[in-house]
């Protein structure tokens, strides 16, 4: 393997987890992303100015959200076949809390979370057609399951396979990503503002919960840190 093709390596979240130097990251439904409190418009311009000036950037740039008081920035490769992190995010990721913490910037991983909306479908092809063409959004990575929006704003559309209609349950629910060490407080906030558990099965990478009248949710996790090698 070529050190370029070691670089392209498609890795999984506990592998990026476990890698040193990316303590401020956590990784999410929508790949690697740090939450900075810039406390300011003005510093978080030039935060992220200077993540414009690190070397590679160009290449494979991150996505960047500056807001009044914070800068969110996240880490994800997007091409025809692939949807993911790839080794080549681990230094990226090493330079910009560098540089956060040259400007004095800390980062809140508890902030993170990414969100997605999940649609069960009995005829999932016409389905997705549907929302395609309302959203504008397109294919996600030739899946016929998932639809992304183009410019990487908005949420994700999921369409979940029905075999049969399911009466007296929602047919559109939300996932909700959060940091895999922020599960538990989550859930706990959930459940005691009237929530209730409806499904752990897949914990703890994912746990169904119910609003007071039913309406669904899921808290969906990506892994913890691996051993470091």
């Amino acid at each position: 393997m070529t050190f370029a093709e070691s670089k392209s390596e498609r890795i999984r979240p506990e592998r990026f987890h476990g890698s040193a130097g990316v303590e401020d990251w956590r990784v999410v439904g929508e790949g690697a992303c740090a939450y900075f409190r810039t406390g300011s418009f003005a510093v978080g311009a030039r935060f992220v100015g200077a993540i414009g000036e690190l070397p590679g950037a160009e290449g494979d740039h991150p996505d960047v959200d500056v807001r009044q008081d914070a800068v969110v920035v996240r880490l994800i490769t997007v091409t025809d076949d692939y949807y993911g992190l790839t080794e080549r995010h681990v230094e990226p990721a090493r330079r910009i809390s560098a540089v956060a913490r040259t400007l004095g910037i800390s980062a809140d991983p508890s902030a993170v979370q990414t969100v997605q909306v999940t649609v069960d479908a009995l005829e999932g092809p016409k389905v997705v057609a549907f929302w395609r063409a309302l959203l504008g959004y397109q294919d996600r990575a030739h899946s016929g399951e998932d639809l992304m929006d183009p410019l990487r704003r908005g949420a994700p559309f999921y369409f979940q396979s029905m075999d049969a209609p399911r009466p007296q349950r929602n047919r559109v629910h939300i996932d909700v990503w959060v940091p895999y060490d922020q599960a538990e407080t989550r859930i706990a906030a959930a459940l005691a503002a009237g929530g209730r558990l409806v499904n752990d099965a897949d914990a703890p990478s994912n746990w169904v919960l119910a609003d007071p009248e039913g309406n669904e949710a899921c808290i969906g996790v990506a892994g913890p840190p691996a051993p470091m090698e």
